[in-house]
């Protein structure tokens, strides 16, 4: 289960960022090549980040579709899968622009007087 190494490296990422500051939320890119069981990433992530400044933080995950670039013709196509034929001519040299994404986009630090948002 790789869930549990993301969300490591996830709250590796957050508590870097955060600088001690606790954390109400974050926000994740996820390329759809990651195949993340959501599931078992947010039971993942409660695990690794209790008692840290990421403890009880809410999780939200956009996913971010396979999207492959024709170097052939020029076309693009996106799919929630691994692409490997362009969509347009059927030619095989293609270039990956997105889908493989893991990127922490922003984390929300909770003040006692405010929240703010760091991204």
């Amino acid at each position: 289960m790789h869930e549990f190494g993301v969300a490591a490296a996830v709250l590796d990422a957050v508590e870097a960022r955060a600088g001690g500051r606790p954390v109400s939320a974050l926000r994740l890119h996820v390329g759809a090549l990651q195949r993340l069981d959501r599931d078992v990433f947010d039971s993942a992530f409660g695990m690794v980040a209790d008692g840290t400044v990421a403890s009880g933080a809410a999780v939200e995950v956009v996913e971010v579709a396979v999207e492959v670039a024709c170097r052939g013709c020029g076309g693009s196509t996106t799919a929630d899968e691994l692409v490997v034929s362009c969509g347009h001519c059927g030619g095989h040299d293609l270039e990956l622009r997105s889908g493989d994404d893991l990127v922490l986009e922003s984390i929300t630090l909770t003040d006692t007087r405010t929240e703010q948002e760091v991204g």
